[in-house]
């Protein structure tokens, strides 16, 4: 085969390619559409991590709509908004200026909004087994709070679980 042949077929490939990967309406890369009736909360995740989708849907029922953002960089998300390494969990939330760190309950996202306190977050550290998104069949259920972090670095218990 001659070296025109093979650049013409390469050129053919990345063209296919390309169009397919652009062409309009193709779902890999549509923004998904916002519902102005629901509060928009960015969700950052490692790749494939199912049970931050499973806390994403959660929230979805309820009045949020979460979009979610696989980012390979965890560490840095955190520390640029704040969480305090003893409190981390898997998953980073952006909703109104606020984080919420891992999987922490609607009804203390529903809080936190409605009093809107001088704070940087809410976190539930680690990943409690019964914690939204986190419920494994015939399993009990840990138990765990939720702390709130002050924009001052200092925590206290928002709830408990």
């Amino acid at each position: 085969m001659s070296n025109t042949k093979i650049l013409i077929g390469g050129l053919v490939i990345t063209l296919g390619l390309a169009a397919f990967l652009f062409w309009p309406g193709n779902e890999r890369n549509a923004t998904p559409s916002i519902d102005e009736n629901k509060i928009e909360v960015v969700m950052y995740k490692n790749p494939g991590c199912e049970c931050c989708t499973k806390w994403a849907t959660r929230m979805n029922m309820d009045q949020y709509q979460v979009i979610e953002k696989p980012i390979p960089t965890m560490m840095a998300k955190k520390q640029e908004v704040g969480v305090p390494a003893r409190f981390e969990s898997c998953h980073t939330a952006m909703v109104e200026g606020y984080f919420i760190e891992g999987h922490v309950p609607i009804e203390d996202v529903n809080r936190l909004l409605k009093e809107k306190p001088d704070a940087l977050g809410l976190t539930v550290p680690g990943m409690p087994i019964g914690s939204p998104g986190m419920e494994v069949p015939g399993r009990e259920a840990d138990t765990y709070d939720v702390y709130l972090v002050k924009k001052d670095g200092s925590t206290e218990v928002y709830s408990s679980y």
